[in-house]
């Protein structure tokens, strides 16, 4: 026995390091012209974002309603690659109040933060005539407004606002505090003041600078085109656009980052030196904690699309990577902490699509948008999903589970009896483990077990083999 255990154990280890290879994606609607964003609103629809300047619903099915939920086009400027609408974020009190806020590229080429309201008569679409402009700023150029809008944890809206564009932000307007270009804006929206529709949070680090404006939240990005927030622990993920050379991924708490962070940009470019002219010492810049190379990196890349950290229940092997694509080699790929050398590594994997947003639905399961051929498709692992149980016919019940886990391998399969299960943790670590039961049900008791998501190992008496996800909560 001690010797099928270790066979079992290592090829746990062997599969598993295979598995983490592994990414599929999965078609899940279809008929979009540009989705450029992906959000939900706290129920199980996705709202996708189309760069003319409508708002569509996917049903949880996949069914995309043929009816926008906003229409904002007449609105927007619809010439220049990176213009249009861009962002949308709903209001933690969406359900209640009915807001929500777009960014966008309005006809007079200047970007415009607003709110909008739902149709509170009918859910399904809102009220165009509803806008209330929350901010606006000029932008210089075509390129590079940034455009993304999320709530963090706090409450707070944060704004992406690119460089303003040209090559090389020639006029340093990403280290300048006194321009709201190239950075990473925070703001009170649940307050106004004499001046302003909106608030700034007292917290907010150049709130008390006299040569800064009190919006900002960090500096030094040229075109942080998406950004989100770790559901688990509130972590900022910035996906911060590159001038020839690198693409930058920057990761920070908002412990950290209250100290008012600069990601560097002009004076690096990721963490290689770019224009150093006028630029203060290395040491007061905030280096990304990965990226890639255009050339040397596999194929050539040029423009990243940042993502989310996965903390969906579906898929165990994509726990805690922080997945992310490149609009030209068409990659995805993903980053994972290695613990042991205490540094991120990246896998990239080639599909087929210019990937322009990562959405988060509501569960945490993960999607991404195929720019060029108006597609969403869902991030699967086809080595571990929720159709395992399918190899033997199992039920696996309740899970998500507490206290107590049943598994049944049904009235069909009086042969297949049970003779080992196996438990892991999501590192690989063998936590439970029951032999030779000799039943087709069986009883699991878990109260032992901490919250989070395991591997359920399962052999028959028949020789065959299923792997499971278990959640824990």
């Amino acid at each position: 026995m001690k010797t099928t255990i270790t066979h079992l154990l290592l090829s746990f280890i062997t599969i598993s390091s295979i598995y983490a290879q592994q990414l599929d994606l999965e078609l899940f609607a279809s008929n979009l012209t540009k989705p450029v964003s992906i959000k939900h609103a706290g129920d199980d629809r996705l709202f996708v974002v189309e760069q003319a300047g409508k708002i569509k619903i996917i049903n949880a099915d996949g069914s995309l309603q043929t009816t926008p939920f906003l229409d904002i086009n007449s609105l927007v400027i619809n010439t220049g690659n990176e213009r249009g609408l861009l962002g949308l974020a709903f209001h933690p009190d969406y359900a209640v109040n009915g807001y929500f806020f777009v960014n966008y590229i309005n006809n007079s080429g200047n970007t415009v933060i607003s709110r909008f309201t739902k149709d509170f008569t009918n859910s399904e679409i809102a009220n165009p005539d509803s806008e209330f402009i929350i901010l606006s700023y000029d932008q210089p150029y075509t390129n590079h407004n940034g455009g993304d809008l999320a709530f963090g944890p706090d409450g707070y809206l944060y704004i992406s606002s690119g460089d303003g564009g040209s090559s090389g932000d020639p006029e340093n307007r990403s280290q300048n505090k006194l321009s709201l270009l190239g950075k990473i804006l925070r703001l009170d929206i649940d307050t106004s003041t004499e001046t302003e529709n909106y608030g700034v949070p007292v917290d907010n680090p150049f709130i008390e600078d006299s040569n800064a404006r009190s919006e900002i939240w960090a500096y030094g990005l040229r075109n942080p085109w998406k950004f989100s927030f770790d559901r688990l622990n509130g972590d900022q993920w910035i996906a911060d656009v590159g001038q020839s050379q690198y693409e930058e991924i920057n990761r920070v708490s908002i412990e950290e980052a209250l100290t008012g962070l600069n990601y560097g940009w002009k004076c690096y470019e990721g963490s290689d030196t770019y224009n150093t002219t006028g630029c203060a010492d290395e040491s007061t810049y905030t280096f990304p904690v990965s990226g890639y190379y255009h050339f040397g990196d596999g194929e050539v890349k040029c423009s990243i699309t940042g993502g989310y950290r996965y903390r969906g229940s579906n898929y165990p092997n994509f726990y805690g990577k922080y997945f992310f694509a490149d609009l030209c080699s068409q990659e995805i790929g993903y980053l994972i902490f290695d613990e042991t050398n205490e540094v991120w590594t990246k896998t990239f994997q080639q599909f087929s699509g210019q990937w322009s947003a990562f959405g988060e639905d509501v569960n945490g399961e993960l999607y991404v948008s195929d720019l060029s051929g108006g597609t969403i498709y869902k991030l699967t692992d086809p080595t571990l999903s929720d159709n395992d149980h399918i190899l033997l016919g199992v039920s696996i019940y309740p899970n998500p589970t507490k206290n107590t886990l049943h598994i049944n391998l049904g009235s069909n399969h009086n042969t297949e009896l049970l003779t080992d299960v196996y438990i892991y943790d999501i590192q690989g670590k063998k936590v439970k483990e029951i032999h030779s039961t000799n039943n087709t049900t069986l009883t699991i008791n878990t109260t032992e077990l901490s919250d989070g998501i395991y591997i359920l190992k399962i052999n028959s008496g028949n020789s065959i083999q299923s792997t499971h996800k278990l959640v824990i909560h």
